[in-house]
C-alpha cells in the first residue's frame, strides 16, 4: 500500500509539473504571438522614472471627464469605450490606465493611494489634459476620487461615481478573506497563465457581447487582459484598500465638490443595497451639492447602462454643477 501510495504521489507531481509547464509554456506562446497587436496604442505613455503609465484621450470642449476604471479592469480602455464614446462627442475624455492596467507598465510597488493619485495628476497633464477635471470612478478607484477633490478641490469639478465604494465602507467591511485569498491565489495563476485556462482571471466576458468594439479591439483586449490576468499592482490594491481608505476619512469631507452617486442594485430590498443606498445618502448629506440615483444592473454598470448614466450626468451638469 505504501508503495502504490507513492507511486501514486510521484505520478500526480509529475501530471501537475506537466500541466504547469505547458499551460506556461501556451501563455508565452500567445503572447509572443499577440504582441503586434499591442503596438497599436493610440494613447501617450508618461515616464515614471522607467516605467510607463497610458493615458488616453478623445474628443474636445469645455469639460473633461476622466475616466477611472475599477479594480483588475485589466484594459480601462477599451472597456470604458461604451461609456467615453457619448461624452466625447461633446466634450474631452480621458482615461489613466494606472500602474498594472492596459498598456501601462506593472509597478510592483504597495499602491498607496498618495503615489496613485500623484501619479495620476502629472499623466493627464503631460498628456495634454488639465484641470479642472469631472471625475467619473468606479467601484475602488472612488478612493482616490473622493481624496483628489478633499486635497486638490480646485482640480475637481465634480465626480460622477459609478457604483463606488466609499472610504468608509472599506473600512466598515475591509476586503475579506475569501477576496484576499482569490487575489493572491489569482496573481499566482496569473504568473503562470491561466488565465488563459480561466477567462474571469483575465477580464468580464461580457465585454465581448457588446457592439462598441471592434472584432479588432476585441482581439486587442482580451491580448491586454490576459497580459495582465490579476497583476501584483491589482492585488495591491485590493490589499491596501483599507489603509487607503484611512487616509481619506483623516480629512474633511468635500463638502464643496458636487456627487452625483449612481447606485447599481439587483435587489432593491436586500439588505446589501439598502445598506449601500443609505451610505451613499449620509455622504450625500453632507456636502453643498449632490444627488444619489439607484439604476437595477449588476455592478459593471458602465457595461449594461451607459445611456443612461450619460443622460443622468448630462443633467446633473445642467442643473447642479454649472447653475
Amino acid at each position: 500500500m505504501k508503495k502504490i501510495m507513492k507511486w501514486f504521489s510521484i505520478s500526480f507531481l509529475i501530471l501537475l509539473i506537466v500541466l504547469i509547464s505547458s499551460v506556461y509554456s501556451f501563455h508565452k506562446f500567445k503572447e509572443n504571438k499577440e504582441s503586434t497587436l499591442l503596438e497599436n496604442n493610440t494613447g501617450t505613455l508618461i515616464d515614471f522614472n522607467g516605467k510607463k503609465i497610458n493615458v488616453y484621450s478623445e474628443g474636445s470642449g469645455e469639460n473633461t471627464f476622466v475616466l477611472m476604471a475599477g479594480s483588475a479592469v485589466a484594459a480601462p480602455m477599451y472597456e470604458l469605450k461604451g461609456l467615453y464614446r457619448h461624452f466625447s462627442k461633446e466634450d474631452k475624455i480621458a482615461v489613466v490606465e494606472r500602474a498594472g492596467y492596459g498598456y501601462s507598465d506593472v509597478f510592483n510597488d504597495d499602491r498607496d493611494i498618495d503615489v496613485i493619485l500623484e501619479q495620476t495628476r502629472e499623466a493627464l497633464i503631460k498628456g495634454g489634459n488639465n484641470p479642472p477635471y469631472v471625475l467619473i470612478p468606479h467601484s475602488i478607484s472612488g478612493i482616490e476620487a473622493i481624496y483628489w477633490a478633499q486635497k486638490y478641490p480646485n482640480e475637481v469639478k465634480a465626480i460622477v461615481a459609478l457604483d463606488i465604494g466609499l472610504p468608509s465602507q472599506y473600512i466598515k467591511h475591509p476586503v475579506g478573506l475569501a477576496e484576499k485569498t482569490f487575489m493572491k491565489a489569482g496573481n499566482v495563476l496569473s504568473e503562470l497563465g491561466f488565465q488563459r485556462v480561466f477567462p474571469i482571471l483575465a477580464y468580464n466576458e461580457a465585454v465581448l457581447d457588446k457592439d462598441f468594439l471592434t472584432s479588432k479591439e476585441k482581439d486587442i483586449f482580451k491580448a491586454i487582459s490576459n497580459k495582465h490576468g490579476i497583476n501584483n499592482d491589482m492585488k495591491q490594491e485590493k490589499v491596501n484598500s483599507v489603509d487607503n481608505s484611512k487616509k481619506s476619512t483623516a480629512l474633511p469631507v468635500p463638502k464643496t465638490t458636487p456627487i452625483l452617486f449612481i447606485d447599481a442594485y439587483l435587489d432593491k430590498n436586500s439588505e446589501a443595497a439598502k445598506a449601500s443606498l443609505k451610505d451613499y445618502q449620509d455622504f450625500a448629506k453632507q456636502l453643498d451639492a449632490s444627488n444619489v440615483i439607484q439604476i437595477k444592473s449588476k455592478h459593471s454598470i458602465y457595461l449594461y447602462h451607459p445611456t443612461k448614466i450619460f443622460e443622468e450626468t448630462q443633467k446633473f451638469m445642467q442643473e447642479i454643477v454649472e447653475n
